[in-house]
């Protein structure tokens, strides 16, 4: 087991990607949730043989959202489709769809099972416009859980209102880009030094 986290951050702009949920239970919900928390108007697909009454009431009134009460279909995997998250309870028919989305070029996450994951669903914390992801490279969700409870506990309330201060004073900056680089990291070191 590698002990280096070598895996790459980046925020994606869930709305403007259409994702695929195969599954309708517990896990497909919390998946839905993790989605949704992070951009309520996510484009979402979710086909399951069963869709449970709380993703139901979850996605009610949610436009950008399908759901398909079948099993999953090969064709579900249109060219339309840029990420997957599987959720069903069958490791062998994960392994498949798996299979099936790589030769796709769709990114995949399939839950609990990191051997069968191009990426992770991150714990994340969002102040406004900062937003922070958590990874324990798949070995411990629930670490990164309770992380970011202590960080959401921690990160004042108007961490937003200094986020947007700092954009205000680095548009209103008329130098270089190293010049701006120094000026906000000495009116913001002090964050740090306490």
């Amino acid at each position: 087991m590698n002990s280096n986290n070598n895996l790459f951050p980046v925020f994606l702009k869930i709305r403007q990607l259409k994702t695929l949920i195969v599954g309708g239970g517990n896990v497909a919900l919390e998946k839905l949730n993790a989605l949704l928390k992070n951009d309520p108007r996510a484009n979402i697909v979710l086909v399951g043989r069963e869709i449970s009454e709380d993703i139901r009431a979850r996605v009610n009134g949610i436009d950008t959202i399908s759901l398909h009460q079948r099993a999953f279909l090969p064709s579900d995997l249109h060219s339309g489709i840029q990420l997957l998250i599987l959720a069903t309870n069958n490791r062998d028919l994960n392994a498949v769809i798996y299979g099936m989305a790589r030769a796709k070029g769709i990114l995949t996450n399939v839950a609990d099972t990191p051997d069968l994951c191009d990426f992770y669903l991150g714990s994340t914390v969002t102040k406004g416009n900062l937003k922070i992801g958590i990874s324990t490279n798949g070995q411990s969700p629930t670490f990164a859980k309770r992380f970011r409870e202590v960080l959401e506990d921690i990160l004042p309330d108007e961490t937003n209102e200094l986020v947007n201060n700092l954009n205000r004073i680095r548009n209103s900056l008329k130098v270089s880009f190293s010049e701006k680089v120094r000026i906000l990291n000495d009116k913001t070191k002090e964050l740090v030094s306490k």
